[in-house]
């Protein structure tokens, strides 16, 4: 866990069949598209423009330092060359392992790859899709699931020993939550540093809460089981991961003041784009992660902090690393002044993380104190134009 733990930031891409469409990563379980209907998708799918290059110089731009990959989404298309089915990109008019550059493209930079891989599949006969939530209704006569079981073990040994050093399984929708260790012992034994989520066969490393629900993300696919570490996954897109060409976008606001509470409090973020059928990143997803990086990386010495509780305004955060403290205004302020109760310790030097600016400060009361205590109060602090959530770091002898 230890790169994971570093890497705070993270780009995650939901990109498939989908994408053709343009309506969401479920298209053919929402809209009720006949089998047949969606696998001819397969037979159109030719993304000319794709270019891991591309995505990873965004990812970097934005501050992010690792990548999870939708190698298979729920509709069972594979994006790489896989012998166990047919329905891979291999099959499509593409015919490149899409997988394989985009692991090429990340051992180049030494940027940590995570797979992603749906435990539901509504292309495989074996799996039992019986209309749970994720699922289609396929016939019950094939449903095998210890077929299917064997199926995905097979995959999952062809992304741990085919792409070179992976970081990571990010598993999906476990909806029958089937138990079975030995896919996460095959795993540790083929990738030894690869870490696993929490929505597969087993207890995984970390938590992952979806959309900003469920903010502890103790229990999720495993009642009982808690976990230390937690990962917020979140989308540009208010309503689909997958490229909705009728996409309703967050604005870069709200994402940082997300991103600022979750890294702040020790969680990690990943943030996912969904590229559209020829590969492009659209242009809206692509402001908003230059929005992001501009606001993350002069801050983002902050966030390797260790988290303490020490004021008494719970809409601030704050982090500390030795000596100086970082105070996380993710919302905006509402004047130039902020007063830091309890802290009555003088600072050496007190500036805006932001841009380096350095702040007046005092201990003089302000008038609503009824016990004339003196406390920090930081004077004059920009409050307007700002790309982002600001971050003060006091500095104490």
């Amino acid at each position: 866990m230890n790169w994971f733990k570093e890497k705070r930031f993270g780009m995650f891409v939901h990109w498939g069949l989908y994408a053709i469409p343009a309506k969401h990563e479920q298209y053919w379980q929402r809209w009720d598209i006949p089998r047949k209907e969606y696998l001819k998708l397969a037979k159109q799918f030719n993304p000319q423009n794709f270019d891991p290059a591309v995505w990873l110089d965004l990812a970097e731009a934005a501050g992010m330092e690792y990548l999870v990959f939708t190698a298979k989404h729920h509709d069972g298309f594979c994006m790489w060359d896989t012998k166990q089915t047919e329905f891979n990109i291999m099959n499509s008019p593409y015919s490149r392992d899409i997988l394989a550059m985009l692991a090429d493209e990340c051992h180049k930079r030494d940027f940590p790859l995570v797979i992603y891989y749906s435990v539901v599949d509504w292309y495989q006969p074996t799996y039992p899709n019986i209309g749970r939530h994720h699922e289609i209704v396929t016939d019950p006569a094939q449903h095998d699931m210890a077929a299917y079981v064997e199926f995905v073990k097979a995959q999952i040994s062809e992304l741990c020993s085919n792409y070179g050093k992976i970081h990571g399984i990010w598993w999906d929708m476990n909806v029958p939550e089937y138990q079975e260790s030995s896919i996460h012992q095959m795993i540790r034994k083929l990738q030894p540093e690869a870490i696993i989520n929490n929505r597969g066969f087993g207890p995984g490393d970390f938590s992952t809460p979806e959309r900003e629900w469920d903010p502890e993300g103790a229990d999720i696919g495993h009642q009982g089981h808690k976990y230390n570490m937690l990962e917020a996954c979140q989308s540009v897109g208010l309503n689909s991961w997958g490229y909705n060409d009728n996409e309703d976008y967050y604005s870069s606001c709200y994402l940082m003041e997300c991103i600022d509470r979750r890294l702040a409090t020790g969680a990690n973020y990943l943030l996912n784009i969904g590229p559209d059928a020829t590969g492009t990143i659209p242009a809206q997803a692509t402001d908003i992660l230059l929005n992001i990086g501009k606001w993350l990386k002069p801050v983002r010495s902050s966030f390797d902090a260790v988290e303490t509780n020490i004021l008494e305004d719970k809409s601030l955060l704050v982090t500390q690393m030795g000596k100086t403290l970082y105070v996380h205004c993710p919302t905006s302020l509402n004047s130039s002044t902020l007063e830091l109760k309890p802290i009555k310790d003088t600072p050496a030097q007190i500036s805006l993380l932001n841009t380096g600016q350095l702040l007046d400060w005092t201990f003089m009361p302000i008038i609503h104190n009824q016990d004339k205590t003196a406390y920090l109060r930081i004077k004059n602090i920009p409050t307007e134009d700002n790309p982002g959530p600001l971050v003060l770091k006091i500095e104490f002898k």
